[in-house]
C-alpha cells in the first residue's frame, strides 16, 4: 500500500476509518449481543460493519508501518504502531464471534425440519438445546472482545495523537484582565 498520496501521508487518512468503524462495529455488537430482537433484525448489517472494520485495521497499520519508516524514530511512534499491531487481535475475533451470534440465532429462529413421507424421520427437538447456551457464551465473548476493542481503540487514539503533536496542550489560557474577543 502506498506511503504518501499526492505528497500527503495516507496513513491519518485511512485511520479515520478504523475511528469510525471499529467504535461503530462495538455499539452495534453490544446491541446484538445483549437483545435479541435487533441480533435479529439488524445482526446481518452489524456482522458487515464488524468486517468492515475488521478489514480497515490492516489497512491503517499497513500505511502506519510505511509513515513510520520515513520519520525519525522515537519512543512515542513506537508506542503507538505497538498497539496498533494489537488492535487486529480483538476487532477480528469480534467479527468472527458476531458472525457466531447471528448465525446461531438464525438457527434457534428456524422451525424444527418436518419431513413426511415412508421412511422419513424427524430430528426431535432435544437436539436443538445447545442454541441457548451457545447464545449466552457468544454474546458474552462478545461484550468482552467489544469492550477490549472499544479501549484499545482509545489507546491507539491517544498514543497517535502524542506521537503527532507531542507534548502540545490545547488548555485555553487566562486571559489579561480587560481582553475582549473582537
Amino acid at each position: 500500500m502506498p506511503t504518501f498520496l499526492t505528497g500527503l501521508p495516507l496513513h491519518p487518512l485511512v485511520v479515520h476509518a478504523v475511528v469510525v468503524l471499529v467504535p461503530a462495529a462495538v455499539l452495534g455488537a453490544l446491541v446484538v449481543a445483549l437483545w435479541s430482537t435487533a441480533r435479529r433484525r439488524w445482526g446481518w448489517p452489524v456482522v458487515v460493519l464488524a468486517g468492515l472494520a475488521a478489514v480497515s485495521v490492516p489497512l491503517a497499520t499497513s500505511t502506519g508501518e510505511g509513515l513510520e519508516h520515513n520519520l525519525p524514530r522515537t519512543p512515542a511512534i513506537a508506542a503507538h504502531a505497538e498497539l496498533g499491531d494489537q488492535l487486529l487481535v480483538f476487532v477480528a475475533p469480534l467479527f468472527v464471534v458476531v458472525l457466531g451470534l447471528v448465525l446461531v440465532e438464525r438457527l434457534r429462529g428456524r422451525p424444527a425440519e418436518r419431513a413426511d413421507g415412508p421412511g422419513t424421520v424427524v430430528a426431535p427437538r432435544s437436539s436443538r438445546r445447545w442454541i441457548r447456551p451457545a447464545i449466552v457464551v457468544l454474546a458474552v465473548l462478545t461484550v468482552a472482545l467489544a469492550a477490549v476493542s472499544a479501549v484499545q481503540v482509545v489507546r491507539i487514539g491517544d498514543s497517535g495523537a502524542r506521537a503527532a503533536w507531542g507534548d502540545v496542550h490545547y488548555a485555553p489560557q487566562p486571559r489579561p484582565a480587560g481582553h475582549r474577543d473582537d
